[in-house]
């Protein structure tokens, strides 16, 4: 099987940000125990950030403005990536860096790179040790301390599971650092909005993400096809158990049959939608049944600041969400076009406001 291991920020550091070499060699431990068991394994490693504080005299707060956030993840990378060397090689094993950024995901020539280069790295035998390119990344790094990524890589290898390693047993009832009695869900048949919203947010300082980030990556691979387990990285013997399938390990969120192609993938959950267009039924009902773009006859109404080429959200007047897809027009235009029939628009523009190739119909639950 084909194994993505998501290692947290607070899962791979001390309480003052500096990089703890026994959770590390634990980890390490346990992926020399899946290769030996004939599985193929990649890593998803958090800490670059966190790693790159102490060296900087930042053992405290978290800084918080992006270019000083990319110059810390510049100076704690490559700590971060010699620490998982010196633990793999003792094991006979060798990490090898790849360094990517969610726009991969999306360009097809980029995204055939990286999966190339993932591919050929488990053929000759290596552990790809994968973060962000956080030190020249924008948006990538508010992402959510790499769950997102990691869903993303899972999906572009064709992963059987994605174990995503944290500080905490699994998704409970309630957060279980403010509820005694909180316990603890084994298992998921649906990532929906009411349970991201009961997550939360950051699980801690040196981290950016969170359950809520978690769920929402878990979201994105189970689309993908691909079993997910949120787990506490410190439990004895957690990554061998999870890719088993062993019970109460953490929380099991079930993959599901239909496989998102990676664009319509990264459209529906990758990118943070700017605005909402209203459609009427027709509308609605020529998207969802027939597959056409969407046509300015058939919106009733705009809400955000969106320009040409932004995610926007696209629902129907009681306000339910059934797609997302990125808009050609800004929200001035898709306004004063609402409702006019494309004879009507000016001749030398797309009368399209968001064309079905850059359109993904989100999936029902069942």
């Amino acid at each position: 099987m084909l194994v993505v291991a998501k290692y947290g920020t607070s899962s791979l550091t001390d309480a003052g940000g500096s990089i703890d070499h026994g959770s590390i060699a634990k980890a390490c431990a346990e992926l020399a125990g899946l290769r030996e068991a004939g599985h193929r394994v990649i890593v998803v490693s958090s800490g670059a950030i966190a790693a790159g504080l102490p060296p900087l005299g930042w053992e405290g707060e978290r800084p918080s403005d992006l270019p000083t956030l990319q110059a810390v993840a510049a100076v704690g990378q490559h700590r971060l990536l010699r620490t998982w060397d010196d633990h793999l090689s003792p094991l006979g094993l060798v990490a090898g860096q790849v360094l990517l950024a969610p726009l991969d995901f999306v360009h097809r020539q980029q995204y055939l790179h990286a999966r190339q280069t993932l591919m050929r790295l488990l053929e000759l035998g290596v552990v790809p040790v994968v973060n962000e390119n956080d030190a020249i990344a924008d948006d990538e790094i508010r992402f959510g301390d790499n769950d997102r990524l990691a869903a993303l890589v899972a999906h572009l290898v064709g992963a059987g599971v994605l174990v995503l390693l944290t500080d905490t047993a699994g998704v409970h009832t309630a957060d279980p650092r403010l509820d005694a009695g909180a316990s603890l869900i084994q298992e998921i048949v649906e990532v929906d909005e009411s349970l991201q919203r009961a997550a939360g947010g950051a699980g801690s300082q040196r981290g950016s993400g969170g359950m809520a980030s978690k769920l929402a990556a878990a979201k994105i691979a189970a689309w993908s096809g691909v079993r997910v387990v949120i787990a506490a990285a410190e439990r004895p013997g957690v990554l061998g158990d999870a890719v088993a399938g062993e019970p109460a390990v953490g929380t099991v969120v079930r993959a599901r049959q239909t496989r998102l192609p990676a664009r319509k993938l990264w459209i529906a959950f990758a990118v943070g939608a700017s605005g909402r267009i209203v459609v009427d039924d027709g509308a609605r009902q020529a998207l969802v049944e027939r597959g056409r773009s969407l046509l300015p006859a058939g919106v009733v109404g705009v809400s955000g600041s969106f320009v040409a080429d932004d995610a926007v959200e696209i629902a129907t007047a009681d306000g339910s969400v059934f797609a997302k897809g990125l808009v050609r027009h800004s929200a001035a235009t898709v306004a004063d076009w609402a409702g006019r029939q494309t004879v009507d628009l000016p001749a030398d523009v797309a009368p399209e406001v968001v064309h079905r190739d850059d359109m993904v119909v989100l999936p029902s639950v069942p």
